[in-house]
């Protein structure tokens, strides 16, 4: 009986293991292009919703800034 438990969840767990997959609730990356008068503050709040800080947070993060400094024509990529 114990090995019948066992091997079912064993099959379980293999089945779930085929259909798993990444999520792409995230969608993809966009990249954007500074434009005169943009602060990061700007950027967070037109394309992330709630606390602008988190998405100010995001875009330092991915792309590598040191501080909030960006200048027109800088790319970023906004995760």
């Amino acid at each position: 009986m114990f090995g019948k438990i066992i091997l079912i969840a064993a099959l379980a767990l293999i089945a779930w293991a085929f259909v798993a997959r990444a999520s792409q609730g995230a969608g993809p990356t966009m990249r954007y292009t500074v434009k005169p008068g943009d602060t990061l503050w700007s950027i967070a709040a037109s394309h992330y919703a709630g606390d602008p800080r988190d998405g100010i947070w995001k875009i330092e993060r991915r792309n590598d800034l040191s501080g909030a400094l960006i200048s027109p024509g800088q790319r970023l990529l906004l995760p």
